[in-house]
Formats: C-alpha cells, sequence, structure tokens
C-alpha cells in the first residue's frame, strides 16, 4: 500500500512538473510572437533605439543571400528613409529547446515604390535567446515565396 501511494505521489509530481514546462513554453512562445510584432513595428518606423533592444550584439541576418551584422543593418535603417510600407504576419509556428526558440513564419509586405503598390510574401525563420531576462534575437532569415 506504501509502494502505491508513493507511486501516485510521484506520478502527480511528474504531471505537475510537465504542466508547469508547457506552460513556461506557451508564454515564452506569446513572449516571441510580441517579440516578433516589436520588430515589425520597429522596423516600419525606423526605430533604431527598439531595433537594438531587440537584436543581440552578435546577430546574423541573411538577407537576399548576404550574411548582415547588427551593425549593419542598423546602419541601414538609420540611412533609409521611412517608406510607405506595411507588414502582416500570419500565424507562426514557435519551437522552444530551452532558453532557445525558433520561430517559423509567413509575412506579408505591401510596399508603394514609385507610386505602385507591391505585395509579396516572404517565409521567415528566426532564433531567439533569453539573455539577461529578455528574449533577443541571434540569427533570421526570410525568402521571398513564389506564387
Amino acid at each position: 500500500m506504501k509502494t502505491m501511494g508513493l507511486w501516485l505521489i510521484v506520478v502527480c509530481a511528474l504531471s505537475l512538473s510537465v504542466s508547469t514546462q508547457e506552460g513556461n513554453e506557451g508564454s515564452a512562445a506569446t513572449a516571441i510572437r510580441a517579440r516578433e510584432r516589436e520588430w515589425v513595428v520597429a522596423q516600419s518606423r525606423n526605430d533604431n533605439h527598439a531595433l537594438d533592444l531587440i537584436f543581440d550584439d552578435s546577430l546574423v541576418y541573411v538577407e537576399y543571400g548576404r550574411l548582415v551584422t547588427k551593425g549593419d543593418y542598423l546602419s541601414r535603417i538609420k540611412r533609409a528613409a521611412p517608406q510607405l510600407s506595411q507588414i502582416v504576419m500570419e500565424p507562426m509556428a514557435v519551437r522552444m529547446f530551452g532558453s532557445t526558440a525558433i520561430a517559423v513564419g509567413i509575412y506579408r509586405e505591401r510596399t508603394v515604390q514609385e507610386g505602385k503598390v507591391r505585395v509579396r510574401r516572404w517565409r521567415f525563420v528566426d532564433t531567439w535567446v533569453f539573455k539577461k531576462g529578455t528574449w533577443v534575437l541571434v540569427a533570421a532569415g526570410a525568402a521571398p515565396l513564389t506564387e
């Protein structure tokens, strides 16, 4: 009888542990989705300060096949004139690996250049790491979808 009671306690403890872990992963995934939205807003406003807080100092971004550093990315944003663009995030999947998260999804970008409206869809893969109490982007890449 004691053995049965001990097993019941162990099973309950394991269930609580798994439930807590799943809850933590869910809240981390929610935080990653929020950080992705912050990135979109900061990008659309050419807000280098906000982007600096989102990007890790060791950021590696793959853009049109080139490797771009955080400094390169922020310099380009600083020089760029605000564009008439709109970015809409489609649902994304977030997978957790301890203090690392991988976000995979699609976004639509609507731009106006020389009076012409252009809409493109991009697939992205972003890698986030939990450092110093916040999620920071350490690697990212996007490629246009052909439809």
